[in-house]
């Protein structure tokens, strides 16, 4: 056994990712000292940015290891959601369906005192899925006093409408309080870090245009004109040009950015609009097409675009120093699947200001050979 160097608080980050999560996590104050995950390259992007601490392979094989990790303050993460989510097949069956539960193995496993499990909000509000939402909660509330939020990432800064569900858990023998109590305590904590987020224009003219020394990175993938637009009363709604990609509006905040972008699926915005205040085109060609004018065809104008990479970045809050690694589709697939990290600073701030408030905890204590596995 092996004794990190003693912290006010400490944190394992399971599902770890490009460590999006993990960003917000340490902002609130806790020093991850173990993370896990699957994927080499979101292992590639932790490394370069949180250090030798993230142990690659899955849950399931390293649960041996961590069953000797003791005195942890917190233990986070977010399974994959691709069996439960709406832009997803929704099926049960889905192997990744289970991985939630693999994350409830370790907390019975490591018995932190916290823990933060975040998923999509279809798992939290759709009656598919009550009975799993049941036996998640049942299970949870046995060392733990659990609460179940759902949070749009809007309403808390970040330029994004990015609905999350988060099940956060107090161990019971640490709470001063009941279940109802320490629910309501989480839900001020986190109200009071409400926020306006930038807009789009805001966040891309903080970076510069594409290509410039800020914002260096391009996605090449087309726009060209939809042949059959499908039209809705928002400009911004419907299908106006291929692919999945809709435009955004330099005035308001991005969609949900999902891990399919980098090619026609990566939302567009007007660069003339943003950086030259030129009236929306957007706008302008869903009114024309509105009211009965006839499609264009062939290639979008050049100042439309779609999200660089440093654009996502940005708008799901990481640090402006935040490095990738992989190809450009591998950075978009790792953008979209991390958890916006002012999001996770807001769920995980909460979650300290309890654990101050309770008894002291433990000096954590990791097993040589998951360190070692870290270090490779």
């Amino acid at each position: 056994m092996s004794s990190p160097k003693s912290t006010e608080f400490s944190a394992v980050s399971l599902f770890s990712g490009a460590g999006g999560m993990d960003v917000g996590v340490q902002d609130a104050g806790f020093e991850v000292l173990l993370a896990n995950d699957i994927d080499p390259v979101a292992c590639d992007t932790y490394r370069l940015n949180h250090g030798d601490v993230i142990v690659p392979g899955t849950v399931v094989e390293i649960l041996p290891l961590l069953k000797h990790v003791k005195g942890i303050d917190l233990l986070f993460g977010g399974p994959p959601c691709q069996g439960f989510s709406v832009a997803g097949k929704m099926d049960p069956t889905d192997p990744r369906s289970s991985l939630i539960f693999s994350f409830f193995d370790a907390v019975d496993a490591i018995l932190p005192r916290a823990f933060i499990c975040e998923n999509v909000k279809s798992l939290a509000v759709l009656s598919r899925w009550s009975e799993v939402r049941a036996e998640l909660m049942n299970r949870a509330n046995n060392h733990y006093h659990a609460t179940l939020v759902v949070l749009n990432a809007a309403n808390f800064g970040v330029p994004q409408a990015r609905e999350r569900m988060f099940i956060v858990g107090i161990r019971k023998d640490l709470a001063d309080g009941s279940r109802a109590q320490i629910a309501a305590q989480l839900q001020q904590l986190i109200q009071a870090e409400c926020a306006v987020p930038p807009t789009i224009g805001e966040v891309i003219r903080s970076l510069g245009p594409a290509g410039s020394q800020g914002n260096p990175s391009v996605c090449r993938a087309k726009i060209t004109f939809a042949k059959a637009p499908v039209l809705r009363r928002s400009p911004y709604a419907g299908m106006l040009f291929n692919g999945a990609g809709r435009p955004l509006s330099a005035t308001g905040i991005a969609s949900t950015l999902p891990a399919s972008m980098g090619g026609n699926k990566t939302p567009i915005v007007d660069e003339a609009e943003i950086f030259d205040g030129e009236k929306s085109f957007v706008e302008s060609y869903h009114s024309h097409v509105w009211r009965g004018g006839k499609p264009r065809a062939g290639n979008a104008p050049s100042r439309l675009r779609r999200l660089t990479v440093d654009e996502c970045l940005a708008i799901q809050t990481f640090p402006s120093t935040y490095r990738l690694s992989g190809g450009q589709s591998a950075m978009y697939r790792q953008i979209g699947n991390a958890v916006p990290c002012r999001l996770a600073y807001v769920v995980a701030n909460a979650v300290r200001q309890i654990l101050v408030s309770a008894k002291e905890g433990a000096v954590p204590v990791l097993p040589k050979a998951l360190l070692k596995l870290a270090s490779g």
